[in-house]
């Protein structure tokens, strides 16, 4: 039931005003419930990935265990019967086709990623906060019987709840949940339940006990024509491996179903393949999401090759069956990548390593006002002349591929229309 009324071209100023205040009021009371019941799950959410990982780092031969943790995967999402689970995607068609959410999604994802993370699977946290995050915003809104579109804002406010709980980056959560479903438009009507629920999910998780990545650079030159160059050609690099990083997800997923048809199967030799590698890369920098590895590049300190080698990785974890997010992953090879480029061309290493993640994020997402806003946050004020010139040249560069298959692409990067 409709309480507040739609504005008619014809209602008087005072009316539109009136019925403004009220549809205000209403989003920031829901934004703010949404950041609330998103933030406690992100808060658990976080704390069950930081237990996995330290208990992986201190109990190793529970990589051994990868296939095990394959099967249980499989076996919850077929027990639901979702036998053609599309991750993120599902998501955003909630938003652009109208595509239902169960609400057994947002334990379904946890569950999943906690498995694949404790285990040694390379996969990362954000993009399966979008999906628990979207489903329980979705969920909120229907329960409480809002309209098709209503629920849509919804859908961003619990994705930018969720981003926010886990990412630290409350204005760039707001952004990139608006900003995500369609490139070249932006769905202004959720900005505020947005902004509501990525402040209140950020203090709730906070409250929790959940702490934010920053990784401030330190040493930032003076922006010459030099260096102006040499951070065009980082960003059309790190465009390109974006886009190999897309394309390798994309098709190993279709090797793996193609080549393997049951399921089960396909997921144990997903895992086997892992084990295989991590024994011939030693030292476990390519399980888990790799946080402790972009701060080694940062550092100076990661393997030269380790992009290419997380991009294998993490294709073939998210490929064969295993669940989680391409957001961490992508920031690690990015922070490599850039760590290589530095000690080739002779670009300050720790600015290097910033613009590589930014070039490899805005890449894969086609959202430049929210790469640019999360540079900001993780890397600090001092490269923002230099996080202009990657954020345009890699959106640009990138072309329309993307991590996510239904983003909808509504104008195009070089035309006006």
């Amino acid at each position: 039931m409709q309480i507040i009324p739609d504005i008619k071209e014809s209602d008087s100023s005072l009316r539109k005003t009136g019925i403004s205040l009220l549809l205000l009021a209403k989003w920031i009371i829901l934004g703010l419930i949404v950041g609330i019941i998103v933030g406690f799950v992100g808060a658990i959410f976080a704390h069950l990935l930081t237990f996995a990982n330290i208990y992986r780092h201190n109990n190793p031969y529970v990589l051994l265990l990868l296939p095990l943790a394959g099967i249980l995967i499989v076996y919850l999402y077929h027990f639901f019967n979702d036998h053609n689970d599309t991750g993120t995607d599902l998501i955003i068609k909630a938003i652009t086709a109208n595509e239902s959410i169960p609400i057994f999604k947002t334990p379904l994802i946890i569950i999943a990623t906690f498995l694949t993370h404790l285990c040694g699977g390379s996969a990362g946290r954000e993009g399966a906060a979008l999906q628990f995050g979207g489903s329980l915003g979705y969920n909120i809104g229907k329960v409480i019987k809002l309209c098709d579109d209503d629920k849509k804002i919804m859908t961003m406010s619990g994705m930018a709840a969720a981003f926010s709980s886990l990412f630290g980056t409350p204005i760039a959560a707001a952004v990139f949940s608006i900003e995500l479903s369609s490139v070249g438009a932006m769905h202004y009507a959720a900005l505020v339940p947005s902004v509501a629920a990525s402040l209140v999910a950020l203090y709730v998780a906070r409250y929790f006990g959940v702490g934010a990545d920053v990784f401030f650079v330190k040493i930032v030159p003076e922006l010459t024509a030099q260096l102006a160059i040499k951070s065009v050609f980082i960003a059309i690099i790190g465009a390109f491996i974006g886009i190999m990083f897309c394309l390798s997800i994309r098709y190993t997923r279709k090797a793996f179903y193609k080549i393997i048809k049951n399921s089960y199967i396909r997921v144990i030799c997903g895992g086997l393949i892992i084990i295989g590698l991590s024994y011939v890369f030693k030292g476990g920098y390519y399980n888990g999401a790799g946080i402790d590895v972009i701060e080694m590049a940062f550092d100076g300190e990661s393997p030269y090759i380790a992009f290419l080698i997380k991009m294998i990785f993490t294709a073939i974890t998210l490929g064969s069956g295993f669940k989680g997010g391409e957001i961490v992953p992508t920031l690690y090879i990015g922070a490599t990548f850039g760590r290589l480029y530095a000690s080739i061309v002779g670009f300050p290493n720790q600015l290097a390593v910033a613009l590589g993640m930014l070039a490899l994020f805005c890449s894969v997402t086609n959202c430049p006002i929210a790469s640019l806003l999360i540079a900001f946050k993780l890397f600090g004020y001092e490269g923002a002349f230099y996080y202009m010139i990657v954020t345009a040249i890699s959106y640009a560069i990138s072309g329309y591929d993307s991590l996510y298959g239904s983003q909808r692409i509504k104008y195009s990067k070089f035309k006006y229309k």
